[in-house]
């Protein structure tokens, strides 16, 4: 007895060490920076939010990043939720093929998707030379660096997301429950729309709520596809940190990204309940 009370004893010691090593590792890699662009922001008092506040090319960013996430999450629940309820409800064989074209997507470096779409809306890309070929326009469409460009891209990008979260929520509902409705002489789309659909929607908010989110702190995409008049929030902030070398305004501008991104989670958290809305089951919502 023990013996095993001593194995049992070494087991715990060695998770609490992974643990303090883990949280080690969010406060360096996490913590530490936030803490240094939150002391950079405040080195003129709140001048730098101030300064941040009054420049009309960072409200110009603001309204487009703003846009350019709601359009982004409209558009990756569109695209997703047919995919994910393919996914859950189809064959094994075709459910393998979607998942895996799904998580292809998830491997490729960013930058390189990134970099795949400018080639595909440029002058002489696959959409252009397509539609010359066919005699639609007699010149190349002007699609590169443009607000479209920013939105196929990062739709591109961020719906997987979506889809995972929907699939997640879907596969937790029985097809039982449309076919008991369907056996009730419901037809097969009054069914998905009165019961798999409403009880889908937890996923479907917590895979929009988080493209949104992510959609605020995206540099890199926006940075390649987009044009200078369609400048989004990050754009911004690397233009006053290594351009201007105003460090200060910078991170005021991304502590105010920061705050508001902590404002979205919060309105969520009140009225949608964000627990509900992340798929976590509570005993009240258990009985």
């Amino acid at each position: 007895m023990g013996r095993v009370l001593s194995i049992q004893g070494g087991g715990r010691r060695w998770w609490i060490s992974v643990g303090l090593l883990g949280l080690l590792f969010v406060l360096l890699a996490l913590v530490v920076p936030l803490v240094v662009v939150v002391q950079r922001s405040l080195d003129a008092g709140f001048g730098n939010f101030a300064d941040a506040l009054a420049s009309a090319s960072f409200l110009r960013s603001l309204g487009n990043t703003a846009t350019l996430a709601v359009s982004v999450t409209v558009w990756s629940a569109l695209i997703g939720y047919p995919y994910a309820y393919a996914m859950a409800r189809s064959g094994r064989v075709l459910s393998r093929v979607l998942m895996t074209a799904l998580m292809l997507s998830f491997w490729t470096s960013l930058l390189v998707r990134s970099y795949a779409w400018q080639v595909i809306l440029n002058d002489t890309g696959l959409v252009n030379e397509l539609l010359l070929g066919v005699g639609i326009i007699d010149e190349p469409l002007q699609l590169i660096r443009t607000p479209l460009a920013t939105l196929i891209g990062m739709t591109h990008i961020l719906v997987p997301f979506t889809v995972l979260a929907v699939y997640a929520q879907l596969r937790g509902i029985s097809p039982d429950l449309a076919i008991a409705a369907r056996g009730l002489g419901a037809t097969r789309t009054r069914a998905f729309w009165t019961v798999t659909f409403p009880l889908s929607l937890p996923g479907l908010a917590a895979g929009s709520l988080l493209v949104f989110v992510l959609t605020l702190g995206y540099y890199v995409t926006p940075q390649l596809l987009g044009g200078a008049g369609n400048a989004v929030i990050g754009q911004s902030i690397v233009e006053q940190t290594n351009v201007l070398l105003n460090t200060g305004v910078g991170s005021a501008m991304a502590v105010l990204l920061l705050l508001i991104v902590v404002l979205i989670l919060g309105v969520a958290a009140r009225f949608l309940g964000l627990g509900r809305v992340l798929g976590i089951a509570t005993e009240r919502s258990a009985r």
